[in-house]
């Protein structure tokens, strides 16, 4: 079975959090009658951010910088920037919007990269959990865009209940570019290795140490505390139109699902949930006949 892959190139991006229609800070400062986020409200690498300020630059006097009408009001009207957002409940800010050389946007930024915020919630799909808001390569890495604009990576619940377990994982350094669909790292069960790929275009800028130390995190959490790898963005629009999410990735799945049963039946005694039973936590250590190489280039190798 074949899954679609039409995905719309001009649809929004996802946050994961946030829901429905999230209004720019130009708008929400009340500069320009119309316009919604479409960069995770991260305003320092915002194209459109960019523009706007060239064009006061230039001594366009139609409208003032959305940072200029905050700058106006007294102290407790100056709403910070996440809270403007919404990342943040209440924070007003005392650095003239000059967010680049802010202490504590610089420190929301760290906490973002090294915890997990928020948790997600779980459909099972004939007995595999998927998270919602998130996206799916169909190599089973999924992307999560974060408030702010970086995006996380990890593995899903299919990947480790086929492997079964990981006794060791290999992760990018920091800096370097992951390529979209290409290698980004690896997993180790005893002697064998299985290479997973990135679901989108990205420098690394922080890495799950705790997961590298103790990869039964990735098993008991994958969609949480088992993530591996943040990065910053290169083509996040485009990259995501590529990828799975809401019913699109529950189709897929699905379809996935039907493939390994396809493997799994009928040498096999083990029954997945589509077959009336519960799905075992280790499909390659119980099903003798389905070889570690063969499932990887089924299902997880580039």
């Amino acid at each position: 079975m074949k899954v679609q892959s039409i995905h719309n190139k001009k649809a929004r991006v996802r946050v994961f959090g946030l829901e429905g229609n999230h209004p720019c800070v130009w708008m929400k400062a009340g500069v320009i009658n119309f316009k919604l986020c479409d960069n995770a409200y991260d305003c320092l690498t915002c194209a459109f951010d960019k523009a706007m300020s060239q064009r006061l630059e230039t001594g366009d006097a139609h409208f003032q910088a959305w940072r200029s009408v905050y700058q106006e009001k007294t102290y407790n009207q100056k709403e910070c920037r996440h809270m403007i957002t919404g990342r943040v409940p209440v924070r007003h800010c005392g650095n003239a919007y000059d967010c680049a050389s802010c202490e504590f946007d610089q420190e929301l930024e760290h906490r973002s990269m090294s915890e997990v915020l928020g948790t997600a919630e779980l459909h099972n799909v004939s007995g595999f959990l998927l998270a919602d808001g998130y996206y799916y390569h169909p190599r089973h890495t999924w992307a999560r865009v974060d408030h702010g604009g970086l995006v996380r990576f990890g593995v899903d619940d299919f990947t480790m209940r086929l492997l079964g377990y990981v006794t060791h994982v290999r992760l990018p350094k920091l800096g370097v570019h992951l390529e979209r669909s290409a290698p980004a790292w690896t997993f180790r069960r005893e002697e064998k290795i299985a290479p997973l790929v990135a679901p989108v275009n990205g420098v690394v800028v922080a890495l799950n140490h705790k997961a590298v130390e103790n990869p039964q995190i990735i098993k008991e959490d994958p969609y949480g505390n088992g993530w591996l790898v943040v990065v910053e963005p290169r083509h996040l629009k485009k990259d995501l139109a590529e990828l799975y999410t809401d019913q699109a990735a529950r189709t897929w799945l699905g379809a996935e699902v039907h493939r390994l049963e396809a493997l799994v039946a009928p040498e096999s005694e083990v029954p997945l949930a589509a077959t009336g039973g519960e799905v075992i936590e280790d499909i390659y250590g119980n099903v003798s006949h389905l070889k570690w190489d063969q499932l990887v280039a089924e299902f997880l190798a580039p």
